[in-house]
């Protein structure tokens, strides 16, 4: 969860989370102590943006909760949609029959 809120906090000040941690501008890390999480940023330089405040963070948690589940969901509907070169022939055969399943695919996982 950590690391979705730090994404979030990133996204909401015009960087991109994704191209900060290939190039190890942040580090998020968790050391299980007796078995329990406690993830922390372990490494912030990011360029223009101090590094975000436990408060600061926090009022990422519901909107990091809604990302999360989506995501969840985008992974359920990407298996079901299947291959999209299969998903290109069905087109092909049938748009009708293709709209119609990736619609049910749709309405079988909402998105919050």
């Amino acid at each position: 969860m950590l690391g979705t809120k730090v994404k979030l906090y990133c996204e909401a000040n015009g960087k991109v989370y994704e191209d900060e941690v290939d190039s190890l501008n942040i580090i998020v890390q968790d050391d299980m102590i007796k078995g329990v999480s406690s993830p922390y940023i372990k490494t912030w330089n990011v360029t223009g943006l101090t590094k975000p405040t436990e408060s600061q963070l926090n009022s990422y948690s519901s909107a990091a909760t809604t990302y999360n589940k989506n995501e969840v969901i985008r992974a359920t509907r990407r298996t079901a949609y299947g291959d999209i070169g299969e998903q290109l022939d069905e087109i092909y055969k049938d748009i009708d029959a293709w709209k119609a399943r990736i619609k049910k695919i749709k309405d079988d996982n909402p998105k919050e």
